[in-house]
């Protein structure tokens, strides 16, 4: 049974957004460590160790004897530092692990916004250790989550890479698509990475031709998610079918077909926002 729940009043409220650490979670620069015992968010790869507190999941505090890890800010008022485990790193028996992309999630929602944005910072840490200018070694800016080359003196901040992802619909039935890695029998929504001189609208136009030979228009927007594996925004859209024939580009998906409103495939997990844009315009639940 999944830790999440069934309905998010918005996109804002989605995995992996900030509106769900809230009064938990407060981000600051790697700077600023305060120093002494903390909680640690231990990752392996796309899981996450926690441990059982009374009836609740959380954090373990001051459970690594390890390296110390990046300083990511205040988790329940208290210092948290980002550690990524190696495969022979030997992980306290009283600590569980779970994954942040399984589709019935069982961390809550905070851990796992939390997890994620841990997971997207160390993607940033590892591409930013060298200069992409001179090739020499960075380091932190003060007070900033940006990077310094120690030689040039180049600035290099985060790169959140956008995506558009958009529901296709005609009378009684939407565009689904199908890649060969999901699960048997699931679909989902066309997405796709913004290029260079578009707007995410035009994204979301260009993808759905080049992947399904369908030609689609007005686009209305539904919301966004942060997409930390490894380091995307998606950019939720639905539009309206206008003319044109399936046909899948077969390099991209597996499949793409209109499915009647009233006789669906498996969809994509509640935790993502293709299901969000699948739920709000359909009226599932």
């Amino acid at each position: 049974m999944s830790s999440l729940p069934n309905h998010y009043a918005s996109p804002m409220h989605l995995p992996f957004n900030r509106a769900c650490l809230e009064g938990h979670f407060v981000l600051e620069s790697p700077g600023r460590d305060p120093g002494g015992p903390g909680y640690s968010i231990l990752l392996r790869d796309n899981k996450m160790m926690v441990i059982w507190e009374t009836d609740l999941l959380n954090l373990p505090f001051d459970a690594w004897s390890g390296e110390p890890g990046l300083y990511l800010g205040r988790w329940l008022e208290k210092p948290c530092r980002l550690i990524e485990l190696a495969e022979a790193d030997v992980v306290p028996e009283r600590l569980e692990m779970y994954g942040l992309l399984d589709d019935v999630p069982q961390l809550p929602i905070g851990l796992l916004s939390l997890g994620g944005m841990a997971r997207m910072i160390l993607h940033w840490q590892k591409r930013s250790r060298f200069c992409g200018y001179c090739g020499q070694p960075t380091h932190w800016l003060p007070k900033e989550w940006g990077r310094i080359c120690s030689s040039c003196k180049a600035h290099m901040f985060p790169a959140i890479h956008p995506c558009a992802i958009v529901l296709v619909t005609r009378p009684g039935e939407v565009l689904l698509t199908r890649k060969s890695i999901w699960a048997p029998n699931r679909y989902s929504l066309v997405a796709g990475f913004q290029e260079f001189g578009e707007s995410l609208e035009e994204t979301a136009i260009r993808e759905v031709a080049e992947e399904t030979g369908i030609r689609a228009d007005n686009m209305r927007y539904i919301g966004s998610q942060c997409w930390p594996f490894p380091s995307q925004v998606m950019v939720g859209f639905v539009a309206d079918y206008v003319s044109g024939e399936i046909k899948v580009d077969t390099e991209e998906l597996a499949d793409a077909r209109w499915f009647a409103t009233n006789d669906l495939p498996g969809l994509p997990p509640k935790r993502s926002i293709a299901r969000y844009i699948l739920d709000s315009v359909l009226g599932l639940t």
